[in-house]
């Protein structure tokens, strides 16, 4: 005679394998990815772990072959520029940023890519700008993190989070 548990046990590990399946068919890059000051952006977090970052947008990524540090880039579609890029060090997320203007990303608090300059000043507060080569990062500093925003001909162009005092351009 079969004991209950174990008549179970098939239906527990097809549910589990189900439950798998769909938390990797989900894992992807969001849509409209959001930023939060000091703490993730597009649901990364400085020193997660590459299995971690996988786990939440998945294994479709480009990898840049001439950066000196390990930098995955996550896209819409194949060869598109829209999305967001992961330096990893030692297998941890050093810096996560946006790639070019991605649509519908925002902070937190609703501040949107392609705001104007006088926007972010009055949404983000006192920034410390740093001049990159054809763009500014606005940046401010916490004890762990530095929080960028890449302004370009005047608009919010991207947001960036690195570790603490990290320089901002890339």
């Amino acid at each position: 005679m079969i004991s209950d548990a174990a008549a179970l046990r098939p239906a527990v590990l097809a549910a589990a394998l189900l439950a798998a399946g769909a938390a990797s068919a989900t894992a992807a890059l969001p849509q409209a990815g959001i930023f939060v000051p000091g703490r993730s952006l597009g649901g990364i977090r400085l020193g997660e772990r590459a299995s971690d970052v996988r786990a939440t947008l998945g294994r479709s990524y480009g990898t840049c072959t001439a950066c000196a540090t390990t930098t995955w880039y996550f896209t819409y579609k194949r060869f598109d520029q829209h999305g967001l890029a992961i330096e990893l060090t030692a297998g941890r997320v050093s810096a996560v940023y946006t790639l070019w203007e991605p649509s519908g990303w925002r902070t937190a608090a609703g501040l949107r890519l392609g705001a104007v300059e006088g926007q972010l000043t009055d949404a983000a507060g006192p920034l410390v700008s740093v001049a990159c080569s054809s763009y500014t990062a606005r940046v401010a500093d916490g004890s762990r993190a530095r929080s960028a925003y890449y302004v370009f001909q005047g608009k919010l162009w991207g947001f960036g989070l690195l570790r603490a005092h990290m320089d901002p351009c890339r």
